[in-house]
This record gives structure tokens, C-alpha cells and sequence, in this order.
């Protein structure tokens, strides 16, 4: 089979597309047929060598956490038919391997995957569509809430997109870029704000009005999240989950300015994700369930399995909408 395999931490140079032995499941395992792989901004920087709290990956490996396919194989243990059954499955934090064309997954990992969702639309749901739900559960958004979403083109920002709009609210996108900036007026949103324009912020309070922001999702942190942090009204809710503008540099206002409005901050994909009721398995079956309705549409961005090293470059320089995701075929 081919895969992508990494010898040394550094640039996306480091992904190699090898031709290299097929893997066969243990007891309690599944071999899956890769058909779409997720790429994740975290797959980018265990693969530089930052770990951001997760423990780097020993060497060499074949990274990836995220498969949808069918079930090739089982281990000794497991039900035969399950042969070919159509899945998807977050592989977990301690196991890699999916930017291949065969994964090993842990057997009660895989999702029986409905007709009505393709291979990359359940890649993108398994982990950034689980995700998305598990935020979502502590917004509480309301039709009375003014919500800001940053980078809004992106996988989870067009998932928030659509939901707040669903749920009433006012919707406020930043994205980089016009071509950015109409895709998140296409997700629904009320208005659409390019942070790389010149009078950006000026845009941005025309489009929230002397109401400001009551709830700001922000994924991108640094000076962007603090300068969207400005525009919550008192009482507002500040739900992050990341930085990808700054790598480990969250948006942040001082503590005294935070109580003093009465806004409340929150990393959200920290342990009061995984302690919703149902764990991260009934996210993700909620997350399917709304993909295979239409409620949630993800959209994706996709690139041949063998160019692993364009999709991470494309990642980090922000060069993509929507979920990145590998295709084997």
C-alpha cells in the first residue's frame, strides 16, 4: 500500500508519499480502506515538532486521526460482518496512521457511516463536526444573540456559521480575503468582514450596530481574537478553541476588564468538552446526524493522498476554505 510517512520533524517537505507494508488488525481492531483522510492545523505542528501539550510522535510514523472507508479486515476477536461495512472514525490521540491507504482503528471506533454522507463529508464531521456540537452545547445561542465568528471560511468557522443561523442570531463572519469572505456570505451569514482589509474594524462595528457582539467564537487568538474581544457587549460570552493566527497565544482582555463588562471567556475544547453527557462518542453520532439531515453542511477542501506536503502548506498559509481533507482515489 502507499502512505505518508515522516522521518524527521520540520517542514511539509518532511511527508513522504512510501510505498510500504500493509498493516493486518490484532485482537480488537479493524483494518480500514481509507478513501478520505482529515488534515488538522495540530497534524501541522506535531509534524514541525511543536506539541502544544500533546506528546510528539515517535519516528518515523504516518500521521492522520481521521478516516472514513470500509472495513477491509478484522482482528481475531471481531465480528465478520463488518466486512465492508462503510465507516468513519477518529483513531484517538495515542494512535495515528491515517494518511494511508489502509488504518488500523481500534473496533468500537468506527461510525456505521449513512448512505447520505460521502467519505470526506465524514471525515470533516467525525472530529471538526464533533467539535463544532460540543461548542455549540455551551454557546446556547439564542435568536437574540449577535455572534462573531473568526476565520469563518474555515472547517469549524462555516459549521458555526450555519448554526448560529439556524438558531436566529445575527451573523457576523472574519475571514482573509475576498474570495474568504464570500464563502462565509454563502454559509448564510448576515455579514461578511475581511480582517486583511484596511478599516477592517471600522466594518466590522458597522456591521454589529451600538449593540456589539453578545457571543464571539474565535479559533484564530493573538491580536485578532483581543481586537474581537473588544467588540462583546457587557455580559457577552467568549468561547475559544484555538490560535491559529499565533501558535499558543490565545485572544485575551485583562481579568479587571473582564469582570468589570461581566463577559465571560472559555476555552472550550479543553475538559468541559469532553465531560458533555454522552462523551465524545455521542458528540460524534450527533455531529453524523446532522450532516446526513443537511443541517450541517461542512465544506471541504481536497488533495490526492500523495500530496500531504501541498495540503499542509496550503493549511498553514491559510490558503484553504472549509475542512482539509486527503483523498486516496
Amino acid at each position: 500500500m502507499h502512505a505518508i510517512r515522516q522521518s524527521a520533524f520540520g517542514p511539509p517537505e518532511s511527508l513522504r508519499y512510501e510505498e510500504t507494508g500493509r498493516p493486518v488488525p490484532g485482537p480488537g481492531e479493524v483494518l480500514i480502506r481509507v478513501a478520505a483522510a482529515g488534515v488538522h492545523l495540530m497534524d501541522t505542528a506535531l509534524r514541525a515538532g511543536s506539541s502544544y501539550g500533546l506528546p510528539l510522535p515517535s519516528l518515523p510514523m504516518t500521521p492522520g486521526r481521521e478516516v472514513a472507508g470500509t472495513v477491509e479486515a478484522v482482528g481475531p476477536d471481531v465480528d465478520a460482518g463488518r466486512l465492508g461495512e462503510r465507516v468513519v472514525a477518529y483513531l484517538g490521540h495515542e494512535r495515528s496512521g491515517g494518511y494511508a491507504e489502509f488504518a488500523i482503528a481500534d473496533a468500537e471506533a468506527p461510525h456505521s457511516l449513512p448512505t447520505q454522507v460521502g467519505y470526506p463529508e465524514a471525515v470533516a464531521m467525525i472530529g471538526t463536526g464533533r467539535t463544532v456540537l460540543g461548542v455549540l452545547d455551551q454557546a446556547r445561542l439564542t435568536a437574540q444573540d449577535v455572534v462573531v465568528v473568526t476565520a469563518a471560511a474555515g472547517g469549524m468557522g462555516v459549521l458555526l456559521v450555519q448554526a448560529a443561523r439556524r438558531a436566529g442570531a445575527l451573523v457576523v463572519g472574519l475571514a482573509g480575503g475576498s474570495g474568504k469572505t464570500e464563502q462565509v456570505l454563502t454559509e448564510g451569514a448576515d455579514a461578511a468582514v475581511d480582517y486583511t482589509a484596511d478599516g477592517w474594524t471600522a466594518e466590522l462595528d458597522a456591521a454589529l450596530g451600538p449593540r456589539g457582539a453578545t457571543v464571539l467564537f474565535d479559533g484564530v487568538g493573538g491580536d485578532l481574537g483581543t481586537t474581537a474581544m473588544r467588540r462583546l457587549a457587557p455580559g457577552g460570552r467568549h468561547l475559544f478553541y484555538g490560535w491559529a493566527s499565533e501558535p499558543g497565544r490565545f485572544g485575551a482582555l485583562p481579568a479587571e476588564e473582564l469582570d468589570r463588562r461581566g463577559i465571560t471567556s472559555t476555552f472550550v475544547v479543553g475538559p468541559s468538552l469532553f465531560e458533555l453527557p454522552g462523551g465524545v462518542r455521542a458528540l460524534e453520532e450527533r455531529a453524523l446526524a446532522e450532516a446526513a439531515s443537511g443541517r450541517l453542511r461542512p465544506a471541504i477542501r481536497s488533495f490526492p493522498l500523495a500530496e500531504a506536503a501541498a495540503a499542509h502548506h496550503a493549511l498553514e498559509s491559510r490558503a484553504t476554505t472549509g475542512k482539509v481533507v486527503l483523498l486516496t482515489d
